[in-house]
């Protein structure tokens, strides 16, 4: 379904950011068509003068909806989800709604930032590629372990039920990138394991996934 009442949104993106790959999940989830524009990180795109105005962090992702430009991933979510109601990304209840952003918290402020690309590559600079590896396997699974903790009691397919919301679109993304990237292995987590089997079999976080994207390196 195409965004409503306006141009296409445009999403800048970077084909390996775990932070681009959840905004992908949930646009797709929502069934909203949008424009994808690639920043490569690697060959300093986001320093551009042109990218700046849109986020002067440097960080993808950034949504553009016709006039409103977003430039953090937590907050795109947020917006989808006010603007776009359909398919909703957080249950009605308000007990699961906190569960939901409890879980999203965790990931986008307790997990993902400890292992971004600054982060990384200061890291490897300082300390070399071994304990970079390290400093981000601990803290990973350091966060695996609360969200562990927290859903462990839930029955259903995915993080909070039968239904897929915001918890998974953080998730998922943030469980791929563990295990490729950082060679966690998920079993020890049985509870975020039984949900990620779940999640990646989705054709609409498939088509999110990096491989899958314009910019991908083959």
């Amino acid at each position: 379904m195409a965004a409503k009442d306006g141009p296409k949104l445009v999403l800048y993106s970077y084909w390996q950011s775990s932070c681009s790959w959840r905004v992908r999940f949930a646009l797709n989830l929502k069934g909203i068509s949008y424009e994808y524009k690639a920043v490569n990180l690697l060959k300093g795109e986001q320093f551009t003068p042109e990218f700046e105005k849109l986020n002067p962090l440097h960080f993808v992702p950034v949504l553009v909806d016709g006039d409103v430009v977003i430039s953090d991933s937590y907050a795109i979510l947020m917006y989808l989800e006010e603007k776009y109601p359909h398919t909703p990304l957080l249950p009605a209840d308000p007990q699961h709604k906190a569960l939901n952003l409890q879980v999203a918290s965790i990931v986008s402020s307790s997990i993902q930032p400890l292992h971004m690309l600054l982060t990384s590559k200061y890291l490897e600079e300082k300390v070399g590629p071994q304990e970079r590896l390290l400093f981000a396997q601990t803290n990973v699974e350091k966060g695996f372990h609360a969200l562990e903790k927290l859903l462990k009691d839930i029955v259903g397919k995915y993080a909070t039920g039968d239904e897929v919301y915001m918890a998974d679109v953080l998730m998922a993304p943030q469980i791929a990138v563990a295990t490729e990237r950082f060679k966690i292995d998920i079993s020890k987590f049985p509870t975020l394991s039984r949900i990620y089997e779940s999640l990646k079999a989705l054709p609409e976080f498939l088509a999110a996934s990096p491989e899958r994207q314009p910019d991908a390196v083959k």
